[in-house]
C-alpha cells in the first residue's frame, strides 16, 4: 500500500502563491492515478485536481482552473500542486490521493489519502 505525505501548506494574502508536495513512499506515483482534494471547515471533502496513471492527463476543477497547475515528478516520487493566484475561499485543508487503477475522473474511490495540509488565504 502507498503511503502519501502532504507537504508546502500555509498561510498567504490572497493573490500569493503556494506549492504543495505529495511525496509517496511504498508505492510508485506514476503507477497511480492522483488527485489533490480539499475540505474546508463545515464543508464537504471537494475535488481540485487530477492526473492520470498513463500519460499524465491532467483535469481540473472549474474553480481552480488558470490558477492551479498539477504535476508529477516520477524521479522522485512526488506529486506537485502549484497554486497561483488565491483567494480567501481557497481555505482548506489539501490532501493527495491516490488510486491503481480505474477511471482518474471518478473522485469516489480514491482508496490512498494522505494526512492533508492547511493552506490559508486572507484578504
Amino acid at each position: 500500500q502507498v503511503q502519501l505525505v502532504e507537504s508546502g501548506g500555509g498561510a498567504v494574502q490572497a493573490g500569493g502563491s503556494l506549492r504543495l508536495s505529495c511525496a509517496a513512499s511504498g508505492g510508485t506515483v506514476s503507477t497511480y492515478h492522483m488527485g489533490w482534494f480539499r475540505q474546508a471547515p463545515e464543508k464537504e471533502r471537494e475535488f481540485v485536481a487530477a492526473i492520470s496513471r498513463i500519460g499524465g492527463v491532467t483535469y481540473y476543477a472549474d474553480s481552480v482552473k488558470r490558477r492551479f497547475t498539477m504535476s508529477r515528478d516520477n524521479a522522485k516520487n512526488t506529486l506537485y500542486l502549484q497554486m497561483n493566484s488565491l483567494k480567501p475561499d481557497d481555505t482548506a485543508v489539501y490532501y493527495c490521493a491516490g488510486k491503481p487503477s480505474g477511471n482518474y475522473l471518478n473522485w469516489a474511490n480514491y482508496p490512498y489519502w494522505g494526512q492533508g495540509t492547511q493552506v490559508t488565504v486572507s484578504s
